[in-house]
């Protein structure tokens, strides 16, 4: 078993940033892939972003070149820094670790993005 606790939301205006933590009670270490999804009121969950044990990295096509996922291992922690924010980033962003034959999600945390 494994808690996400996601941290790091709130409101923020148009263009503006916030960084977004993900903090695992154990090791990431040994994950298959960390990452980002996000959800808006009325719509599917989807990937934002994510980060596989190696480094690799994939981004969705509507925030590449605008926000960075990250990992730091020793600290248990997945990050991910929001630049250039859009109202349609509006969200509850939730954590993800996919620990190969079982995937573990954070409780999530607002991000909403004002025009």
């Amino acid at each position: 078993q494994v808690q996400l606790l996601e941290s790091g939301g709130g409101l923020v205006q148009t263009g503006g940033s916030l960084r977004l933590s993900c903090e695992a009670s154990r090791s990431i270490f040994n994950f298959n892939a960390m990452g980002w999804y996000r959800q808006a009121p009325g719509k599917q969950r989807e990937l934002v972003a994510s980060i596989t044990r190696t480094g690799r990295t994939n981004y969705a096509d509507s925030v590449k070149g605008r926000f960075t996922i990250s990992r730091d291992n020793a600290k248990n922690t997945v990050y991910l820094q929001m630049n250039s924010l859009k109202p349609e980033d509006t969200a509850v962003y939730y954590c993800n670790a996919d620990a190969f034959t079982y995937d573990y999600w954070g409780q999530g945390t607002q991000v909403t993005v004002s025009s």
